[in-house]
């Protein structure tokens, strides 16, 4: 079978790999054509644990390419995916021009029967759009060729997403034709063989699903972090009530860990789209409007705990960071929580000092010369005043703390993760703030 993907981003290239890996012919399309010169070149655009090799491998297998040429990547093609960007508008909705554009595309030049899924998020109605840009291509063309949609959302976690794809909880396939299912059927048959299910469904329900999941997964979020706060306010130690919850099979251990809020390219857009789509049907889902507010508001929570502890003046201090990127494993810097501490502690006059394992370029493209980038983690703590800990990398889990001790000016840690043992931390010396339990009694 030969597959086209257009959109060479994060899930158009680990879905297209991810294919190529069991036999699939893949052909990868993207307008960027440095993107596709690099991808040619064996250079990958995004951090992904095990892409990299992957890519290389499928490629010499020649059962993976990349091109600019949609035309090209549709001959003797059934299926093609559309993985392109739904940015979201100054609104909150997504931005449908890159899927409407592919859509167009695929009606200027299919010859044959074409399978058009979209593997984009993408509100409720997608389809619908979808369908008639292709149709009206092919009216304009005066062509009767025949073609199926369907929605295919991806469930891609990222640091984890090649095993995600290879071995998925489920997959989700919203379709109206046999047509259509049995092509999706024999398309993921070699990821269902170990009994990983295929969940058919209508359109509609499969594009709400995917909204749906990722908004539930902030709201378990959103909701522990509302908790840990007012742990810290009657007493409470929120890594106690973490397990005593997460015991219950009901509520589970996932996502229920307190931070400094959520960030990254799926949740928060994610969310603003589907509270969009409710107010679209004049709908008011209140439940959400509260989870991006108080996410919004956890990610001030450090620099608020730092503006405590110094007494409201923190001008001509240096705080060091460890971890940028939204979480770990990956570079991804997208509405990473700590872009918002860094912009509050600049504004406040406090000199940056940060080291992630691999997101210091993509920061740097980001914030340019605004902070000082260091080489690694103790070299962060040369003369800082304070860490803040904002990503849980491993390497951050256990270090050196006689080494931290001995290179901060001030044995000062904030962190924003909670990885650290408090009783520990100040046994060792260690002036220690974590979220959800008050380190101070």
């Amino acid at each position: 079978m030969k597959v086209a993907i257009v959109g060479s981003g994060y899930v158009g290239l680990v879905s297209g790999t991810c294919f190529a890996e069991v036999g699939i012919e893949v052909t990868c399309v993207d307008t960027d054509h440095k993107k596709i010169e690099n991808l040619n070149n064996g250079i990958i655009p995004i951090y992904e644990p095990g892409l990299e090799e992957m890519v290389h491998r499928n490629m010499k297998k020649e059962r993976l390419r990349f091109t600019t040429n949609i035309a090209e990547a549709l001959e003797d093609c059934e299926v093609i995916f559309s993985a392109v960007g739904t940015p979201p508008d100054e609104d909150g909705s997504a931005d449908l021009q890159y899927v409407i554009s592919v859509a167009r595309d695929c009606g200027k030049h299919m010859k044959d029967y074409l399978l058009i899924v979209t593997k984009s998020t993408v509100p409720v109605g997608t389809a619908k759009a979808v369908r008639g840009a292709i149709q009206e291509e092919l009216d304009k063309r005066g062509v009767n060729i025949p073609f199926d949609v369907a929605s295919n959302p991806e469930f891609l976690k990222e640091g984890a997403a090649i095993d995600d794809f290879l071995k998925p909880d489920r997959i989700v396939v919203g379709c109206d034709s046999t047509r259509a299912e049995d092509l999706m059927k024999a398309l993921y048959k070699p990821f269902t063989l170990n009994g990983h299910p295929i969940i058919f469904m209508d359109i509609t329900s499969a594009e709400m699903t995917k909204y749906a999941a990722n908004s539930m997964l902030a709201t378990k979020i959103s909701f522990m972090n509302d908790v840990a706060n007012l742990c810290e306010i009657v007493g409470a130690d929120i890594n106690m009530v973490r397990k005593g919850i997460g015991s219950d099979s009901r509520i589970g251990n996932k996502f229920i860990y307190p931070g400094v809020g959520y960030g990254g390219s799926c949740f928060p857009k994610d969310v603003k789209a589907l509270i969009h789509t409710a107010e679209d049907y004049q709908y008011d889902l209140r439940v959400l409007k509260a989870v991006e507010a108080v996410n919004d508001d956890q990610k001030s929570v450090l620099f608020n705990k730092l503006i405590t502890h110094y007494g409201g003046t923190v001008t001509g201090k240096t705080v060091a960071i460890w971890g940028l990127s939204f979480k770990p494993h990956t570079d991804d810097m997208r509405e990473a929580p700590s872009l918002v501490i860094i912009k509050k502690l600049l504004d406040a006059g406090v000199k940056v000092r940060a080291y992630d394992p691999v997101a210091m370029n993509e920061t740097r493209r980001i914030l340019g010369d605004k902070i000082e980038y260091a080489p690694d983690q103790y070299d962060a703590l040369v003369g800082a005043d304070c860490l803040m800990l904002v990503t849980e990398w491993p390497e951050f889990k256990f270090p050196n703390f006689e080494n931290m001790l001995e290179l901060l000016k001030n044995p000062v840690v904030f962190d924003g993760r909670n990885i650290y043992d408090i009783a520990e931390m100040k046994r060792k010396g260690f002036i220690y703030y974590c979220i959800g339990v008050n380190t101070s009694k």
